[in-house]
């Protein structure tokens, strides 16, 4: 885990080096806030290769990105951002509500062409995220019970069985588009797809096969200045 975000540090320090010395290229460093809803899911395949049948949740999003020139209207845009995520299953009586939250270090390659008195904005790129903490509800009729998810790689011996596991790391891939005003307010659609699955090794189903990755979409309202 620590070579994982040793090398992840590198590479963002040298996408961040790259950009800023792109001295001759027309514009300056801006900064941004945003924040808006998401709309997320945990899809992949259960044990048995079926496909997960969750349905979406509600969260949010909020945090900072900056914006560094590289060529005429393209952009490289680090980011730093706090994003909700999980998914909701029912099966039978019993329905169950997982809430994750991550903290977020999108790094998009952003095209604004002018349009109007605005901008045209579209964006891709990948995003690296951590969970930091998250619950499960369930509900069974009248009756609700919570406990806490536990971020971890592998469940070994002595790991409370009762517990729901996810691994922390999440890496997947962002595209967006939206508008941006002259005077720096912009909205944007938002799309995320998970590329790695984050259900934790366990010793009790050595030959486990199924997945579960996060994806879902959003919205985002936000300050350029």
């Amino acid at each position: 885990m620590k070579t994982i975000q040793v090398a992840l540090l590198f590479v963002f320090t040298l996408f961040i080096s790259s950009a800023i010395a792109q001295s001759d290229v027309p514009g300056k460093t801006s900064f941004a806030i945003l924040g808006g809803v998401n709309f997320q899911n945990l899809n992949g395949k259960d044990m048995s290769g079926n496909k997960l049948e969750n349905d979406l949740i509600i969260g949010y999003h909020f945090g900072v990105n900056a914006q560094i020139p590289v060529a005429p209207e393209f952009y490289f845009q680090p980011g730093l951002q706090f994003s909700t995520k999980g998914a909701k299953n029912t099966a039978s009586i019993l329905t169950s509500t997982y809430k994750l939250s991550y903290i977020e270090l999108p790094l998009n390659f952003v095209y604004k062409g002018l349009l109007g008195n605005g901008y045209f904005i579209l964006g891709f790129g990948p995003y690296v995220g951590y969970g930091i903490t998250g619950k499960v509800i369930y509900e069974s009729g009248s009756v609700t019970s919570e406990a806490d998810i536990k971020f971890k790689n592998e469940v070994v011996l002595g790991d409370p069985l009762t517990t729901a596991y996810i691994k922390p790391l999440d890496i997947g891939g962002n595209i967006f588009f939206g508008y941006e005003m002259a005077f720096g307010l912009f909205l944007q659609l938002n799309a995320q797809l998970g590329m790695i699955n984050i259900n934790p090794d366990n010793y009790l189903f050595p030959d486990d096969s199924s997945t579960l990755k996060n994806t879902g979409y959003g919205l985002s309202l936000g300050y350029r200045f």
